[in-house]
């Protein structure tokens, strides 16, 4: 069967990843699996083993996803060199450390060795591509594209486009996001965070708070959460859910009978707490206590499976339209 992915990705032989740390890696193995040929840039000396260990950990998560993955490595290699690495990219993600000054010289290499066709995207998770873009020649080929992660799983890319970034660049960048399987966003402005970064951390500031003011415990506050508005809002956002809240009268009737004590009441009283010692020392030794059974690999692949069995339940699985051999 044809993939209805097939005609863009046919575009995108070879990407080139640069940073082979975690969110490198997630995005190695969905550029594999959909038959994207990979080379990864990264200094480290280990790299190479630290790549194909982090590839193994997610493959069950791929494979479950319904895409393919018997000789999923095939097509991967490793190249020190930026230049080298991007010289025959159609595609260069880049995920290096989020460092400014870093960023640019990163990118002012790719610039001057890769592709003139090459689509140009930077996972990073809160710069903007317009302070990136001040080194290079031409800006309008550099656009964020942020996923959430890890990005072989959760559907989002935020794309962000720069103040000089072109409409064919974030075009390009959607078109590629979604033959992927992703669910791409375009922000229709730049912010500090983008937008799925902030409402997590609005959300886990309140956290935070209510943790340390002992009115719950973290395993109390996450079941708190996966037993409401979590499962709620995998299936309806915060507006549609306030949207049916209000019942026939919708949105308008919700914010005329609720809005108002929200923000004279609720919104005053939400915590503004920081990261001090007894802060941290509380998070800490909860942590300790709520998730101290298993190993952080062990209880990442616990998770991915029940997120696996949701994205399932509600049609969003990507292998559902790749092709099969």
């Amino acid at each position: 069967m044809t993939s209805p992915t097939e005609p863009v990705l046919t575009s995108y032989r070879r990407a080139a990843i640069i940073g082979g740390g975690v969110i490198g890696v997630s995005w190695a193995g969905l550029f594999l699996a959909r038959g994207i040929d990979v080379v990864i840039s990264d200094p480290r000396a280990d790299i190479e083993d630290l790549v194909r260990t982090g590839l193994a950990e997610i493959t069950p998560a791929l494979a479950e996803l319904g895409l393919p993955t018997e000789n999923l490595t095939d097509g991967l290699s490793f190249e020190a060199d930026l230049a080298t690495a991007v010289a025959q990219a159609d595609v260069v993600q880049e995920n290096g450390p989020e460092r400014l000054e870093l960023k640019q010289e990163i990118w002012r290499t790719i610039e001057d060795a890769a592709p003139a066709h090459a689509l140009l995207a930077t996972s990073t998770s809160g710069i903007p591509a317009s302070a990136i873009a001040t080194a290079l020649r031409e800006p309008e080929r550099l656009v964020v594209g942020h996923p959430f992660n890890p990005p072989h799983l959760v559907p989002l890319v935020e794309i962000v486009p720069g103040e000089k970034t072109s409409a064919e660049t974030v075009e390009r960048a959607r078109a590629f996001y979604a033959a992927l399987g992703k669910k791409p966003q375009v922000l229709r402005k730049e912010v500090p965070g983008f937008v799925a970064n902030r409402l997590q951390s609005a959300l886990f500031r309140e956290c935070v708070h209510l943790v340390a003011e002992g009115v719950v415990t973290e395993a109390e506050l996450d079941e708190i959460v996966t037993s409401s508005i979590g499962l709620r809002w995998a299936v309806a956002g915060p507006f549609r859910t306030f949207h049916l809240g209000g019942g026939p009268g919708g949105l308008p009737h919700f914010i005329e009978h609720l809005g108002r004590a929200m923000e004279d009441s609720m919104w005053p009283a939400l915590g503004n707490p920081t990261f001090d010692e007894a802060t941290v020392t509380t998070l800490v030794e909860q942590a300790d206590d709520a998730f101290g059974r298993g190993t952080v690999e062990e209880l990442a692949a616990e998770r991915d499976r029940a997120q696996i069995t949701l994205m399932r339940a509600l049609g969003e699985t990507p292998g559902s339209g790749c092709a099969h051999a």
